[in-house]
């Protein structure tokens, strides 16, 4: 009975992601085809006679109906068929691949780095409680969340590229440098990275662990003499995994999907620089694509983030 409701419930979240993922793909289609301007047009230029306009329409399939062209391109992309740029005609998903790595690459390591950091700071903040450990902790995570991640870039950017030359400006990697020479040119985006997501996970941490250190189980620990850091880290925090691993996961998916800005500000080759140089150029597949995977990525994370949360607490995993 538990086994079949449990596989119940985790089929309810599949199901559930697909179906936002397909609502998804609905509205980034449309958003894009709402965009001002004719493609043929800023493809072939002012200039540009009518036969050609047409021709180009017709070879692009812009003068099919609307929910054609969705399906067509949505039945292609579940295929890992992306299409071609517009502006250079290179294949979309070859493209991406190597920016999606980058991306992967940047958003990884500030991962690695801002999750046991924010843990570590939870505990502390809750450790020393009211005291100066928790309020400074407390106040220097709410000052970084307050402060927009361009203008953080600019100040790392500013202290240690240009005044100290600690770090390079801009974050410029390829398959010829080592492991050691990406870390060194990532460090300034991964630092920003790291600033922007740590005081989500490090006050929800202090939060979920201060709401369990209420419950009747917790006070027994501490009638039978222990000490309190080991009631927190072994009996509190096991109990607040599923509010953490949500906002874990939801920073996780901001890094990946929220770089737009960070690697735009390092000139990163990843997914959000090759994003934004094609809404310049107007490039409506690419456009597409990006979204299609940024949306996908956000909607994975967060139905493993529910998973997650059904396994590790018991009273969701037995029907009511």
């Amino acid at each position: 009975m538990q086994n079949g409701f449990l596989l119940k419930l985790v089929v309810q979240r599949i199901a559930l992601g697909c179906l936002l993922l397909l609502a998804a793909s609905g509205l980034i289609f449309v958003g894009t085809q709402m965009l001002p301007g004719d493609v043929a047009q800023s493809i072939l230029g002012q200039s540009a006679t009518p036969q050609a306009l047409a021709n180009l329409r017709a070879e692009l399939g812009l003068d099919q109906p609307p929910l054609t062209r969705y399906l067509d391109w949505l039945g292609n992309a579940l295929q890992g068929d992306l299409g071609h740029a517009l502006s250079n005609g290179q294949d979309i998903a070859r493209s991406i691949a190597g920016r999606l790595g980058n991306t992967l690459f940047l958003a990884g390591t500030a991962a690695a780095i801002a999750v046991p950091l924010a843990l570590a700071l939870g505990l502390l903040a809750v450790r020393f409680q009211g005291r100066w450990p928790d309020r400074l902790i407390s106040g220097v995570t709410l000052a970084t969340i307050s402060v927009p991640e361009f203008l953080l870039g600019y100040l790392a950017m500013f202290a240690l590229a240009v005044q100290f030359r600690v770090f390079p400006s801009v974050s410029s990697i390829h398959d010829g440098m080592s492991l050691g020479q990406q870390f060194q040119a990532i460090a300034l985006p991964v630092l920003v990275m790291v600033l922007v997501v740590l005081g989500h996970m490090m006050r929800m941490t202090r939060a979920a662990i201060l709401n369990v250190m209420q419950s009747a189980y917790i006070e027994t620990a501490e009638l039978k003499g222990l000490r309190r850091f080991t009631i927190i880290a072994r009996h509190a925090l096991p109990n607040a995994v599923a509010p953490i691993v949500n906002v874990i996961m939801l920073n996780l998916a901001y890094l990946v999907v929220g770089v737009v800005v960070v690697e735009v500000v390092f000139v990163y080759p990843g997914m959000g620089q090759y994003l934004v140089d094609h809404v310049a150029k107007r490039d409506v597949p690419v456009v597409q694509a990006c979204g299609l995977i940024f949306a996908a990525v956000y909607i994975g994370l967060n139905m493993i983030a529910d998973l997650v949360a059904i396994l590790a607490n018991p009273r969701l995993r037995h029907p009511r």
